[in-house]
């Protein structure tokens, strides 16, 4: 028997990076997995390549009612969900004097706003003994360039893990949050890191880790499938830090 056997993941972000990753090691361990992101398209393919296990939900992690609304369609098709992964994301990297009112609204909706609320609006159809897992950064403990806004939005969730780990106890539902450190996904293009650049790059952050490389989406969903799982029982409120080590220097 798998270890996600019978039991319902949603994941927000689980169309690409850690989120698919996660969405993929949870569907092969057994879990019906529901998805969610922006664009219908992506969403469209990352249910594809996950499998007849997955289900996929357009729409803005930022907006309530888009919460709304994945909660009544999981209540609708499967009565309840046993596993909340609150893993959608977005970063700007700016030096704090030449961020705008969007970059900072935009971070803190998508991150803060939307992790707040996605919580709020699944919790009533979370089955009583299920995990919650919100997916932090690196940038909550450690300073690095450009990342005030970001880091931020992470220290917010590290709050909100640690509130929800004792509200949600009577329920026996466990809150936990996963850290992690610089990792091999496509947000690397959308921080403005070229094809040409990438072998530098990688090389840079692999010099700042004390394990020496970046680390892996499935190596996340490794972690994350372990405080979803009964192998996690008696674990809540933690920051899971996956990171190689980079938070120690």
């Amino acid at each position: 028997m798998t270890s996600l056997n019978g039991k319902v993941a949603v994941i927000t972000g689980g169309n690409s990076g850690i989120g698919l990753a996660t969405a993929k090691l949870f569907a092969a361990e057994g879990a019906q997995v529901v998805i969610t992101g922006r664009r219908q398209q992506v969403v469209d393919n990352a249910v594809r390549e996950i499998g007849p296990a997955a289900l996929g939900i357009q729409g803005d992690v930022a907006d309530p009612e888009h919460h709304r609304q994945v909660a009544e369609i999981v209540r609708e098709r499967f009565g309840h969900a046993d596993i909340y992964v609150a893993n959608a994301g977005i970063n700007t990297i700016n030096p704090s004097q030449d961020v705008t009112e969007a970059e900072y609204d935009a971070q803190f909706g998508v991150n803060a706003r939307g992790t707040f609320f996605g919580v709020q609006k699944i919790a009533p159809v979370l089955r009583d003994g299920g995990s919650i897992i919100l997916v932090g950064s690196l940038a909550s403990d450690k300073v690095l360039d450009g990342h005030a806004v970001y880091a931020g939005t992470k220290a917010a969730i590290n709050a909100f893990a640690r509130a929800w780990a004792l509200e949600f106890k009577a329920r026996g539902i466990r809150v936990n949050m996963l850290s992690p450190g610089p990792t091999e996904t496509p947000i690397l293009k959308k921080l403005g890191v070229t094809p040409e650049d990438h072998g530098a790059f990688v090389d840079m952050m692999s010099g700042a880790i004390p394990l020496g490389r970046l680390g892996r989406p499935d190596e996340l969903a490794s972690a994350a499938l372990f405080l979803a799982s009964d192998a996690s029982s008696f674990v809540t409120g933690v920051n899971l830090r996956v990171d190689g080590g980079m938070a120690l220097v």
